[in-house]
């Protein structure tokens, strides 16, 4: 077993012309409610495209000539820390850390709330879901893209920690074609489990039928 490529430990300055580097890196224990814990080497970075405090987490080991395992996984305030049923967030992220821990890769946990809208507007959203509208139209309606994520930050995190080619574990295909097209190869996408609940039905489906996310609903759902 290798270790995943780690840049040094000492904070480093931004990089001549506007490119990316590791910014500073800590060790954090990690502890989820059902009792799983885990050790993270989150970074930080200086050069991002949109400013934004975004952070890569190192769980695991990768095998010698083996591929890390990557999530990009945009924040989610209700999801992730109030564990809002309204979502699969909290539960896929969970999932995450736990199978790039087995597999040796990295989490990004990217400030892009609300798939890039916001935590007020995506609450706006909710209200308008709860009217009849599906997750994506809620957005357009209130003036806002379906989903306005852009992920050159993540591809500027993925070169400044060293990483070429990248299993991710994703169900949305946008994600794997962004990366490409900013140059990060995808070797293979590895899909999520299933997190339904009575309250996400809609909003798992939307996805599946609206953005084509790889989410085996069909069996499980009538």
């Amino acid at each position: 077993m290798s270790q995943l490529p780690l840049p040094p430990q000492q904070n480093v300055s931004p990089q001549e012309g506007g490119g990316a580097s590791v910014r500073a890196r800590v060790r954090i224990p990690l502890t989820f409610p059902d009792g799983y814990r885990a050790e993270a080497e989150v970074f930080t970075f200086h050069g991002l495209a949109d400013g934004a405090e975004h952070l890569a987490l190192a769980l695991g080991e990768v095998p010698e000539g083996g591929t890390p395992l990557v999530r990009l996984h945009s924040e989610c305030l209700t999801g992730d820390v109030f564990g809002s049923d309204r979502c699969d967030c909290g539960p896929q992220l969970r999932e995450a850390v736990e199978r790039i821990g087995a597999a040796g890769g990295y989490l990004l946990y990217l400030r892009q709330e609300g798939r890039g809208i916001g935590l007020y507007n995506k609450l706006d959203a909710y209200a308008l879901q709860d009217s009849g509208l599906d997750t994506y139209d809620a957005n357009t309606a209130l003036g806002l893209p379906e989903d306005g994520r852009d992920y050159t930050a993540a591809a500027q995190m993925l070169d400044a920690l060293g990483v070429g080619g990248i299993d991710l574990l994703s169900n949305n295909p946008d994600k794997a074609a962004q990366l490409a097209a900013l140059g990060v190869p995808v070797e293979r996408r590895v899909p999520t489990g299933v997190h339904l609940s009575e309250s996400n039905v809609r909003y798992l489906r939307a996805k599946v039928e609206r953005t084509g996310h790889s989410i085996e609903l069909s069996r499980l759902v009538g």
